[in-house]
């Protein structure tokens, strides 16, 4: 039976465990220094969308929307899902442009899951937005989805498809035998493994500068604001087009608000924290696209740590320096949605050394590219 190391417990480790164990012949071991889904696998937006994705990117996030639809299926559990919708609003004629050139690049791809609407349709959905709003594009089938309880979904799956998940273990690098095995150093001793799937989020790329490889990131900490219950007016999901939003109410009437506002971290001591003023950033342009929430008291706020690369797509691929390493981090905010079809399209290499899945644009290669360049 082969060996498999999966270095992070998050939603993209986890995800590439299952699929692989799920492929037979494989001993499949996560290893996670905290606890599975510490970090931005279990405090992000919960966003499901393939609405306003980088291009790159859209053919992985329309095969992941597929396996949204049957996650109950894979997983055991919708992890939450609430297809109502995501939308982005315009709210000048220069956002309603933008708004049209960037479907008229989509389609001209021949993908048409991204739909212009008219102010009327916009009020329609959502009769509590303000009055300025001009339009809105919008994908019909995206929407939100529960961030812990999709990972305790994927948890429970892996270790039923039988990965071993072990906690509280601290991975300082990774190398190779003399015949080629690799090994991967932790505070408990070297393991070895066939392969190896580095998905330690915004601590992966220095796990790849201990091998020689730059993959460049920076650690980014997105801030959230939970509200008070309200009564119930909004079912999509809501960004807009020109400012940073991601605006959501939940099944009990709360609403959460983000966009990527940013507070502090520390990667070195894993610890983050908020920046009041931009929170109440945040807070201000809700209020002025819904004004319903500008009086709610806000009852909850986090931060959390996640990596970002410089042109804001992922890296999926395997390592140009060490072969049989394979890398998944860099989600860049916007990785969730992603991780059922990254996880398969990582196994898959994993397993096989290709992949059908449309991920080759998304390979580390590309930074060595530039650098050489």
């Amino acid at each position: 039976m082969k060996q498999a190391l999966i270095i992070g417990g998050g939603l993209h480790g986890l995800s590439t465990a299952l699929h692989l164990a799920r492929r037979g012949g494989w001993r499949v071991r996560v290893l996670e220094r905290r606890h599975v889904g510490r970090h931005s696998s279990g405090v992000n937006a919960g966003g499901v969308r393939r609405l306003g994705r980088d291009l790159r990117e859209v053919g992985l996030s329309v095969i992941a929307a597929e396996m949204w639809d049957n996650l109950p299926r894979i997983v055991g559990d919708d992890g939450g899902f609430r297809p109502f919708g995501q939308i982005k609003l315009a709210e000048s004629d220069a956002d309603i442009a933008k708004l049209e050139a960037r479907q008229a690049a989509t389609h001209a791809r021949g993908w048409t899951h991204e739909e212009m609407i008219d102010r009327d349709e916009v009020l329609r959905l959502l009769p509590a937005v303000s009055g300025h709003v001009r339009g809105a594009m919008i994908v019909r089938g995206d929407g939100s989805a529960n961030p812990m309880r999709t990972v305790m979904a994927f948890r429970r799956a892996a270790q039923e498809a039988g990965v071993e998940i072990i906690e509280g273990i601290a991975v300082n690098g990774i190398g190779t035998t003399g015949s080629g095995t690799l090994v991967v150093e932790t505070d408990r001793g070297p393991m070895q493994a066939d392969r190896v799937a580095n998905c330690a989020g915004a601590w992966a790329s220095g796990l790849a500068a201990g091998i020689g490889e730059h993959i460049p990131t920076n650690a980014k900490a997105s801030m959230m604001i939970v509200t008070e219950r309200l009564p119930f007016f909004c079912l999509p999901t809501v960004g807009s087009a020109a400012r940073a939003l991601s605006f959501k109410q939940s099944e009990v009437g709360t609403v959460v608000i983000g966009g990527g506002h940013q507070g502090a971290n520390d990667i070195a001591t894993e610890t983050s924290s908020q920046n009041l003023m931009n929170l109440a950033k945040a807070a201000r342009i809700a209020a002025e696209i819904f004004p319903i929430v500008a009086g709610a008291r806000i009852i909850r706020s986090w931060t959390g740590i996640e990596a970002r690369t410089p042109d804001e797509v992922p890296v999926i691929g395997e390592s140009g320096v060490m072969p049989g390493l394979f890398h998944s981090f860099g989600y860049s905010g916007h990785g969730f949605q992603l991780c059922p079809a990254a996880g398969a399209a990582v196994a898959e290499l994993m397993a096989q050394g290709s992949t059908n899945m449309p991920v080759a644009e998304l390979s580390p290669a590309r930074f060595q590219q530039k650098a050489a360049a």
